[in-house]
């Protein structure tokens, strides 16, 4: 779907050509004499439009626009999570109708933050994956304009916002694909076609060089399954090769039985969204194919998959890791950190600015935050201040949790330098200090998106998340430097 930026006034609005026309009218709006706004204020007058984000008005072949179907849609102060509610009302309503143009039109002035938040919910209500089904229904809208008095002010934002859709939709692509779609060399493929984009480049090792490069932990969870695995390298080199990279490291764990220490068979099919991290990295490049921000950023996803055969690693086994740590895989199930460990050791070589490792980790942090916030756990303020603020910027939130030194007693074993799971409790905190043993040579943060990578029931699928608040991060980054 394109995007497009456009200053219009009411009294142009009228005269836009499209199938759908949804106005977004604030709480505060003051109507002027044309007729868009005069509709307004009567169904105002009448109670039908009220204050209430997301209040609707429905009119078919209304004479004050030039599109068979028009909205008027409520959104309160206009707050960016007001808006987004509303547009996503307002589209979810008039899904089958949607026809190949809409027109996303603020009644008034657009803050930044609510052209964002328009463009990432009408995405959202019009995705449809369409990989692997024998009579796809694809989205069947080709065109959404967002209509704004102010469109110049708010330009950079709605390209920011574009590109980070395109993020979106490439990370949720990936993620929803089925394991079989999603092989740990498709993924590489994937990565590979990011290389045709300006200033990206990729590598992709196979398991002979891993096995040169030490990665015991890495590969002790491969060998369990007849997938080769597969170790990417992304870069984005936007600015001088002398200015140090900011690391990105997605868990690429295309398919996750729990191996020897198996999973409950009951929704286990969604364990082909515990990749969700490696899709993640992806989307952030494709963004910043779009954006060209002046910033260095390599991408590190480590690819395999979790299953069991005769030579899978079991319950006891003492595995050493790049770093020349040695680790007793006490919970087979406890995978994702074992991939990631190596992966943040390799990152070491190219002495990075910061590390930002992403992952669907723990179920702990589920129960601890639910689907509403990404677990974030590091040891550096100014890189966790700069990590939540970007997921407020975004509306991709996160929450700072804890990180003592004592949620590390719980890994001590007699039988190797660290064990890979502690007790129970704080099971997010520790699989986070099990990480860090291995950051101790740059800043580093750990994403925990268990609970915000993807969604259950009915309207099960992948969220995109977190590249909302990746790429806000990225930019910030790059603006400030």
């Amino acid at each position: 779907m394109n995007f497009e930026l456009k200053p219009l006034t009411l009294v142009g609005l009228a005269n836009e050509k499209c199938d759908v026309l949804v106005l977004l009218v604030p709480q505060d709006f003051k109507p002027g004499k044309d007729e868009l706004s005069l509709l307004v204020a009567q169904a105002v007058k009448a109670g039908d439009l009220g204050a209430k984000p997301g209040q609707l008005v429905s009119l078919y072949r209304a004479s004050q626009a030039n599109a068979p179907r028009l909205l008027l849609v409520g959104i309160g102060e206009g707050r960016a999570k007001q808006v987004r509610a509303a547009v996503a009302s307002a589209l979810g309503s008039v899904k089958a109708a949607l026809g190949k143009k809409v027109v996303l039109a603020f009644a008034a002035a657009a803050h930044e933050d609510a052209v964002r938040a328009a463009v990432l919910a009408a995405a959202d209500a019009t995705y449809s994956y369409t990989h692997a089904k024998s009579k796809p229904e694809p989205r069947t809208l080709q065109k959404c304009l967002v209509a704004a008095s102010n469109a110049t002010e708010v330009s950079a934002s709605f390209a920011r916002a574009t590109a980070t859709v395109l993020g979106m939709e490439l990370a949720k692509e990936w993620a929803n694909r089925p394991a079989n779609h999603a092989t740990p060399t498709l993924l590489g493929q994937a990565a590979q076609a990011l290389a045709k984009l300006p200033k990206v480049s990729c590598e992709v090792l196979g398991p002979k060089e891993v096995a040169k490069l030490g990665m015991g932990s890495f590969m002790a969870v491969a060998q369990g399954s007849d997938e080769p695995l597969r170790f990417i390298v992304l870069r984005y080199d936007g600015a001088a090769k002398t200015k140090a990279p900011t690391v990105l490291v997605g868990k690429g764990i295309t398919f996750d039985s729990g191996g020897i220490s198996i999973k409950p068979a009951a929704e286990m099919d969604e364990m082909k969204f515990d990749m969700s991290g490696a899709a993640s990295v992806l989307g952030v490049f494709r963004a910043l194919a779009e954006l060209k921000p002046h910033l260095n950023v390599v991408g590190l996803i480590p690819a395999c998959e979790n299953l069991i055969n005769g030579r899978a690693v079991k319950p006891g086994d003492v595995v050493t890791s790049m770093s020349g740590q040695t680790i007793e895989i006490l919970n087979t199930d406890a995978e994702g950190r074992l991939v990631l460990c190596d992966a943040l050791s390799y990152a070491e070589r190219f002495k990075p600015t910061a590390v930002v490792d992403i992952a669907t980790l723990t179920g702990a942090c589920v129960v601890a935050l639910g689907s509403v916030r990404s677990g974030l756990f590091t040891s550096d303020d100014a890189l966790g201040d700069a990590l939540l603020e970007a997921g407020e910027c975004s509306a991709d939130l996160a929450w700072r949790m804890p990180l003592d030194d004592d949620y590390a007693d719980g890994l001590k074993t007699n039988f190797a330098d660290v064990a890979n799971v502690a007790g129970r409790m704080g099971g997010a905190i520790t699989a986070a200090k099990f990480l860090q043993r291995f950051t101790s040579q740059y800043p580093w943060a750990h994403l925990d998106i268990a609970g915000t990578a993807w969604k259950s029931g009915a309207a099960k699928g992948a969220t995109g998340r977190p590249v909302g608040l990746l790429v806000e991060f990225l930019m910030a980054r790059a603006e400030n430097k």
